[in-house]
């Protein structure tokens, strides 16, 4: 079996609403010839892609979310900055800026596996794995989504937040990684709901800044290697 070709762009920093309009086109085409080869009887695989990008200041609450875990009003979101939306994923509120590394999967899991607990899992897995990379060791929290520091322990700390969408075995939404962001904005919120547990950063817990394109790299072969799939980088 050949291994699946996975696109790779680079949005840079990108307004959230157009990089969520740009995933729903994606999966829509994706969607649109899965349709298409059932009516017609083909079998042509749709395209796949790996988004990278920043956004700036925003704060994104998915179908199960309160929107009562946003601690701000409008006349403050203006002040700060700040956008808000209330999104199709899963998971509950988040924050997104500058600094945090955002990754969107458009994955067509019949490709892969028809499992969406694993596909969790397994984008858990390359985040601890590209943590582990630059000396940071990371891991899953008993249930609760997403990417923790001393997991077991009092003083538990999230360092990557997850919400996903998938439609007929097709990905979008995905994981925010803290690089380098004002932790501050995350005051604003209960971060995924969750009261008791601190957010962190790789720059915070390295004692220094670090380079959100190496991770980004790092954390795209870390992809390619845990789901098997061929990169393709796309301008």
């Amino acid at each position: 079996m050949h291994q699946p070709i996975v696109k790779v762009q680079d949005l840079g920093l990108i307004d959230y609403k157009k990089a969520w309009d740009f995933q729903e086109d994606l999966l829509k085409q994706a969607v649109d010839l899965k349709i298409a080869n059932r009516k017609n009887n083909t079998a042509i695989l749709p395209e796949q892609y790996l988004l990278f990008c920043e956004h700036p200041h925003v704060y994104t609450l998915g179908k199960s979310g309160a929107e009562s875990n946003l601690l701000l009003d409008q006349n403050h979101l203006d002040q700060i900055k700040a956008e808000f939306y209330k999104i199709n994923r899963g998971g509950d509120i988040t924050y997104h800026g500058p600094g945090q590394l955002v990754m969107y999967p458009i994955l067509d899991l019949e490709q892969f596996f028809t499992d969406i607990h694993k596909y969790m899992r397994f984008l858990e897995e390359a985040i601890i794995r590209t943590l582990a990379h630059f000396g940071i060791e990371a891991s899953r929290c008993e249930g609760l989504t997403g990417v923790w520091l001393d997991a077991e322990h009092p003083n538990a700390r999230k360092i990557c937040a997850m919400g996903v969408k998938c439609s007929r075995w097709v990905t979008m939404h995905g994981i925010a990684l803290n690089v380098d962001p004002n932790l501050a904005y995350f005051s604003n919120i209960v971060p995924c709901g969750i009261q008791d547990k601190a957010v962190t950063s790789m720059s915070k817990e390295l004692g220094k800044p670090v380079e959100l394109q190496e991770v980004k790299e790092i954390l795209c072969q870390q992809m390619a290697a845990v789901f098997n799939f061929e990169a393709q980088q796309i301008s």
